[in-house]
């Protein structure tokens, strides 16, 4: 049986890698450590489950041999407990093949999320402030950091485009099926009319990509300072703290003027651009793989409609798996758990079909 064979493989993984760790000098190799370390967490939450499906396989195995042994009382014992042990085993099991799928490498890793107003005018700059803030309960409600390292907002308190880094456990994991166009149905509060609008902003998540998995040449490289135009008293007025880093090859811009010292700026612009183009690159290499994941998830372009907020009746959609949540003023503040756990088991179950354990 496949899945038997693939948990049995990582049971000996498993304990190949404690046995290894538990080593003096395992730790002599730092980034061999680390790996072993996040490959050891990952097992051990499937061995959790493993072994109570273990435990209830033998358990079964005694109950038919009891119904074969002749004896009625313990067969008639053994007919009664059967069928709640063969129930609880096949939840086991399901759970297991979850847990078998194999995951995006980059589930890990922190994120750089890009909020663009789109078509509407103000109305789309107020709402794309609304899913800014929206983000940013969310992030707060799962412990994570959230800094706005760019800016553009309107006069009216609306955001044209921004970009921030979340930092945090497992944060692309969460966040990843938030790439795409949010589209919004309300009335605006400059319409007289009362007549309802739809406007929408696109959002672009990406995984934070380290040095050592992209590297750039210094030369490829224009970087402009200028004076930030943000909040932050006269200091932003007179010092030219605020970075812009053009990459010449591929003609990408990044802008970061959140903090007061020209070199954290260029840091934070640095890990915001070593992201867009591992991006760029993956999108390249991976078209296949996107192209398998669009019916479910959705290819991450910005100009897919992911998602719609009515705001007359309440409600949230998310198009991709056609689940509607009456609840839009919660989800607003940040309460995104029910949507985003059923798009992780949507992708999930479709992986499963890939791998062929569905």
């Amino acid at each position: 049986m496949l899945i038997e064979d693939k948990l049995q493989a990582m049971e000996a993984r498993y304990q190949e890698l404690n046995l290894w760790l538990s080593q003096p000098d395992a730790m002599n190799d730092q980034a061999k450590w680390r790996d072993a370390l996040r490959e050891q967490a990952d097992l051990e939450e499937k061995m959790t489950l493993y072994g109570p499906y273990k435990q209830g396989k033998a358990e079964l195995a005694e109950l038919h041999e009891a119904l074969q042994s002749g004896d009625p009382e313990l067969a008639e014992l053994a007919r009664e407990e059967i069928p709640a042990l063969e129930e609880q085993q096949e939840k086991r099991l399901e759970a297991l093949r979850l847990m078998l799928v194999p995951k995006d490498p980059n589930d890990h890793k922190n994120v750089i999320m890009e909020i663009r107003a789109g078509t509407g005018g103000e109305e789309a700059a107020l709402f794309a402030m609304d899913l800014l803030k929206m983000y940013t309960y969310y992030a707060q409600s799962k412990g994570w950091t959230f800094e706005i390292t760019d800016i553009n907002e309107t006069e009216l308190g609306g955001c044209k485009d921004c970009t921030i880094l979340i930092s945090g456990k497992d944060v692309f994991s969460h966040l990843k099926y938030e790439s795409g166009a949010h589209r919004v149905q309300r009335v605006p509060e400059t319409e007289s009319g009362g007549r309802i609008h739809t406007s929408a902003a696109t959002v672009a998540v990406l995984p934070e990509t380290e040095e050592v998995e992209i590297e750039i040449n210094p030369s490829d490289l224009r970087v402009d300072t200028y004076r930030s135009s943000g909040a932050g008293g006269q200091h932003v007025n007179k010092t030219e703290s605020a970075i812009r880093i053009t990459h010449l090859p591929t003609g990408l811009v990044v802008e970061c003027q959140d903090e007061r010292s020209q070199i954290k700026n260029r840091e934070k612009a640095m890990r915001v651009l070593r992201s867009r183009l591992y991006d760029m690159m993956q999108s390249q290499r991976d078209a296949e793989y996107a192209q398998q994941r669009k019916g479910l998830v959705g290819s991450g372009d910005r100009s897919e409609r992911i998602r719609t907020y009515n705001f007359p009746q309440g409600r949230v959609t998310d198009h991709r798996i056609g689940l509607t949540l009456y609840k839009l003023d919660l989800f607003l503040q940040g309460q995104m758990d029910e949507m985003i756990d059923q798009l992780m088991l949507a992708e999930r179950t479709e992986r499963l079909q890939r791998e062929g354990m569905g």
